[in-house]
């Protein structure tokens, strides 16, 4: 469109065909104004529950000869709303400002609105587009925080989906926020134009603009960790592995081919939220690293990887901090346990192997069914024994070498989580949990795969900062199918391997 200047200083838009919603989008105080609802059973019971859920002090009339029981239940707590048991006359919109017409007679429908346009009242039919001058669309409320929807009248199930995603995806403190920056406008001096200005610059963050300010506990705990885990790790391997003293002087290939696995499983990770657990134990297995130092190395290079992921996150207030909670410890309890039991077994490594590679083609198994269903709805429950699955994931992530991402991430997902916050908090949660499980291998193996182990640390440190990048020009539903059929046949290869030298 274009901007015309008028002699009046104002400024008109220069009309132009336009295609699409061309609704005019407004909110009504409803509390000023009165409305005459014409119907009594279920469509009007639903048109009722809308007005009175966004409007409570709303003065509604309500005509029909017959009432749901339903209503009446619902009038009892309104004292404005009034109902009358009648037939439908013109007379009933004397005192109306908006008119919604809910029965299910077509015929009395028409008659009700050529009524409310007789005096020149705005009127809603139920379910016919056609004959309404305005719509009930789907609302998104947070507070006082309010998101209407309008497909325009083509479908009000589209709104209402959308009203669940919105709904999910707003954080829940959104409305203090709101009553925060209320109380920074109110102390904002000088004139219009400066006070915008300043708004506009705290409001910045909410589409990127700035950097929220960070928060210096999680920071200092996060390094703190990092720092306190390099100590105690390096001090470990100086004095129980002569081997790792002597890495730096003897590099060997292999080395190098975890780097280039480290680095192609990292992103893939950064891609779909899991996967490199199992991907890189797989390849480690398949290359002759026995289950606890491939679980080993899966884990200390996914310290610095997740470190990273779980920061960015947290910077992009994608972390759900109740769920955070709820993961942390177990998940920990769980990793520790899982890591002790699987070092412990490392002499019988020739018997794990093959276990572990069974997990990892289950797990192949359902990243291949995920990638299948991937873009099906299903209408399920959220998962409520939170601490019980990062229990679970974190052992079974430490004895089979990953697991956390496709196990707890897939579970929150599945169980009606919201993707994004639940990826979020599974990469912050996961950099604590790969920590307490990295010492707990170190301090319990005597490994001589340092060079396997260096490798996958190096590479997927160097893919963490692209793989976001990376994440959104490749198809999701791509890379878990390539990755669901490459850890499926490792794990059957080995798992065949192991059978055809024991026969």
């Amino acid at each position: 469109m274009t901007l015309l200047p008028q002699d009046n200083g104002l400024t008109a838009v220069e009309p132009q065909q336009t295609q699409g919603n061309q609704l005019f989008p407004v909110f009504l105080k409803l509390n000023n104004l009165h409305v005459a609802l014409v119907g009594g059973g279920k469509v009007g019971l639903e048109k009722l529950t809308a007005l009175l859920q966004n409007s409570p002090a709303a003065a509604v009339t309500i005509i029909s000869k017959d009432f749901l029981p339903a209503v009446h239940v619902l009038v009892a707590q309104y004292p404005m709303v009034k109902i009358v048991q009648k037939s439908f006359t013109d007379n009933d919109l004397d005192n109306a400002d908006i008119v919604i017409a809910a029965t299910n007679d077509s015929e009395l429908n028409k008659y009700i609105r050529q009524a409310a346009h007789d005096r020149k009242l705005l009127i809603n039919v139920a379910d016919k587009p056609e004959l309404c001058d305005f719509y009930l669309g789907s609302i998104v409320q947070k507070g006082d925080l309010k998101i209407g929807i309008s497909t325009n009248g083509k479908s009000p199930t589209i709104a209402k989906r959308l009203k669940e995603v919105l709904g999910d995806a707003l954080p829940a403190d959104l409305d203090i926020t709101l009553q925060q920056m209320n109380e920074v406008r109110n102390t904002l001096a000088g004139d219009f134009t400066h006070k915008v200005k300043e708004l506009n610059r705290v409001t910045a963050v909410l589409i990127g603009g700035q950097k929220p300010p960070s928060n210096k506990n999680l920071k200092l705990l996060v390094w703190g960790a990092s720092i306190a885990f390099l100590l105690i790790a390096i001090a470990a391997l100086w004095f129980k592995d002569p081997a790792f003293r002597g890495y730096v002087e003897t590099i060997s290939p292999v080395f190098y081919y975890f780097l280039g696995a480290g680095f192609l499983f990292a992103l893939v990770d950064g891609a779909i939220g899991m996967s490199y657990g199992v991907t890189s134990t797989t390849f480690s297995l398949s290359m002759g690293i026995p289950p606890a130092s491939a679980s080993m190395g899966v884990h200390l290079s996914e310290i610095m990887s997740n470190g990273i992921a779980g920061w960015m996150h947290y910077r992009m207030g994608n972390v759900n901090w109740k769920l955070f909670k709820l993961l942390l410890i177990p998940g920990i309890v769980g990793a520790v346990a899982g890591a002790y039991l699987l070092s412990s077994l490392e002499h019988y490594a020739q018997y794990t192997k093959p276990a572990v590679s069974l997990y990892t083609l289950i797990l192949g198994t359902v990243i291949l069914k995920k990638a299948i269903d991937l873009n099906r709805k299903h209408k399920t429950e959220k998962i409520k024994k939170i601490s019980l699955l990062g229990l679970g994931g974190g052992f079974i992530d430490a004895v089979g070498g990953g697991g956390w991402g496709s196990i707890v991430l897939s579970t929150l997902i599945a169980g009606g989580r919201h993707p994004r916050f639940s990826l979020g908090t599974v990469k912050l949660s996961r950099f604590f949990i790969a920590l307490m499980s990295s010492l707990t291998f170190i301090t319990m193996l005597n490994s001589s795969h340092w060079d396997a182990v260096a490798g996958l640390v190096i590479g997927s440190a160097l893919a963490s900062p692209i793989a976001a990048r990376i994440s959104n020009r490749i198809s999701a539903k791509a890379i878990m199918l390539s990755v669901g059929v490459i850890v499926i046949l490792i794990s059957i290869r080995s798992i065949i391997n192991f059978l055809i030298r024991v026969i």
